[in-house]
């Protein structure tokens, strides 16, 4: 029975029923809440009563889900400009087409989210911002303006993945998820070589604490070059004491969810 079950689970007409009911997005978020879950209480880096504000995290993610990103969707359907590549670009190989995605996208990213750290649109960013604590959930908030905005670069940049395998979006798909995941998870966990190149938890913290001197520091989101070469990193090593988080501003909450 065992092995009957196992064989299932690896056969196309498992992968045929997930695709067509839509279930490899659930899926996947089912995983990250066991897995990303299970790294934070093995190794928390702060305390956090997960019984106090998952359930909370959670009714924001799914209205994120299942409101604001299709919401999002439409409108970019409407003003987002994506280039068609001269054939000679898309007859790159799969891999150096994805890294140039990567590359375009998390620039235009990094451009993004410095613009709304500015006085004129901070508003429909500090929903993102106002969590007084961190974990991998509390990274999921976004207002319809924002999220607007942040899928421009990403659209812009697949064009170099046109003509790409069924799969590319579902992969990319899952790489966006679990990054965003792995950027506010809450681990004591460092690595000073690969914070050379990849933003890690502790380097995005410093983005969201709430003192004032680090409101627009380490603002990357994948490559933390473009910090260190546009003057916004911190290096993680000259941050002492404890870091705390929020906006330091009274607003009323739906007026945080909505952006005004």
């Amino acid at each position: 029975m065992m092995d009957e079950t196992l064989a299932w689970l690896l056969s196309r007409e498992f992968r045929a029923y997930i695709l067509d009911h839509d279930l490899f997005f659930p899926l996947l978020f089912l995983l990250r809440c066991i897995g990303v879950t299970a790294i934070e209480l093995w190794r928390p880096a702060r305390p956090v009563s997960y019984r106090a504000v998952f359930h909370k995290d959670l009714t924001v993610f799914l209205v994120y889900q299942f409101v604001i990103f299709p919401v999002a969707g439409q409108i970019n359907h409407w003003v987002a400009i994506r280039p068609h590549l001269p054939e000679a670009v898309l007859a790159l190989p799969l891999l150096v087409r994805v890294l140039g995605y990567f590359i375009l996208a998390d620039f235009g990213h990094y451009w993004i989210h410095r613009l709304m750290h500015t006085k004129q649109l901070w508003r429909i960013h500090k929903w993102h911002h106002a969590p007084t604590y961190m974990y991998w959930l509390a990274g999921t908030r976004a207002t319809i303006p924002q999220q607007v905005i942040v899928n421009l670069p990403y659209i812009f940049a697949w064009s170099f993945l046109d003509l790409s395998p069924w799969w590319m979006h579902l992969a990319i798909g899952a790489f966006n998820g679990f990054q965003n995941d792995w950027m506010h998870v809450n681990v004591t966990w460092r690595s000073n070589w690969l914070e050379w190149f990849v933003v890690t938890p502790r380097y995005h913290h410093i983005h969201h604490s709430d003192n004032p001197a680090h409101y627009k520091a380490n603002l990357a989101a994948l490559f933390t070059v473009w910090d260190r070469l546009f003057g916004t990193y911190v290096d993680p090593d000259t941050v002492k004491g404890k870091l705390t988080f929020g906006i330091r501003e009274q607003v009323p909450l739906v007026r945080l969810a909505i952006g005004v």
